[in-house]
């Protein structure tokens, strides 16, 4: 790849991995208009460059991840540090156990185009109503340890592709009772340790990929670090446009976004436009 390559798929990565509208679709048709060959390394550089995104999230929420008793009167430093990580460690579980279980059946089953399009199209459908069906949500609802076990569960359903982690995880927590705005951020919160564990496995594959290290061919490392830096910026733009628009509007407009996109796949298919799959 070369850096307008990097730099687009890093936009398109930064954009839709917080928004509820399935960054596997996006990089499908991204990848598809560059050109690019869905090469080990590009496979990699799609998961790799999400350390930056993870990182938009600790920067702009480092308050919850380092000093939450900031935000907590009354609660001794650790005590609150415990309550928020052990949450985490719950709410993230359930992907974990389920996604080792099932991960090379939903490779060999689940990995189409025509599989993302379909679940683009049915999220997008769902998203124009979830205001009305979860419209219970409470500022005093409080983030359980069974409440965030249930969204962690939730979030398992995004393993299908093309349903949008980000949609699940918010879903999940609206269900709770949580308000659309601590849905979404809560989903973010879950989605640094996913994240960080994928980043973490796919710089391993890199590093002892064959013969030796694809990390330091040619100019890929200079590439993997170009493509955080921008996944980076671009996230921390897209995590704040999110929560100021979803909190007034809700998630109509994503809806009828991920419906035109699922269609867009479907009518490339049908005009004979070879669409492969990034992952």
């Amino acid at each position: 790849m070369n850096a307008l390559e990097t730099i687009i798929i890093a936009i398109v990565e930064g954009l839709t991995e917080f928004l509820p509208v399935s960054s596997t679709g996006h990089m499908i048709i991204a990848q598809s208009l560059l050109g690019v060959e869905s090469t080990p390394f590009v496979k990699a550089f799609t998961v790799i460059i999400q350390f930056g995104a993870i990182l938009s999230v600790i920067c702009l929420y480092w308050k919850k991840f380092f000093y939450p008793t900031a935000e907590r009167s009354g609660v001794s430093y650790w005590k609150a540090m415990y309550d928020f990580y052990a949450r985490l460690v719950v709410g993230v579980l359930p992907a974990v156990v389920l996604g080792l279980a099932f991960n090379d059946f939903i490779e060999s089953n689940l990995g189409n185009v025509t599989l993302v399009a379909v679940m683009l199209i049915i999220g997008g459908v769902f998203m124009l109503f979830c205001d009305r069906i979860f419209n219970k949500g409470s500022e005093d609802t409080k983030l359980t340890y069974k409440r965030a076990f249930t969204v962690g569960l939730i979030q398992c359903i995004s393993m299908i592709p093309g349903v949008s982690r980000s949609m699940a995880t918010i879903v999940g927590g609206m269900s709770q009772r949580l308000t659309r705005k601590a849905a979404a951020e809560f989903s973010f919160f879950l989605a640094v340790p996913t994240m960080f564990g994928a980043t973490c496995l796919e710089t391993y594959k890199l590093i002892s990929h064959g013969d030796g290290s694809l990390l330091t061919q040619g100019n890929n490392l200079e590439m993997l670090l170009l493509g955080s830096v921008v996944a980076f910026i671009v996230a921390i733009l897209a995590i704040k446009f999110f929560i100021s628009y979803v909190t007034k509007y809700g998630f109509a407009a994503f809806g009828w976004y991920r419906i035109i996109v699922g269609l867009i796949i479907i009518a490339c298919a049908l005009c004979g436009i070879e669409l492969k799959m990034v992952d």
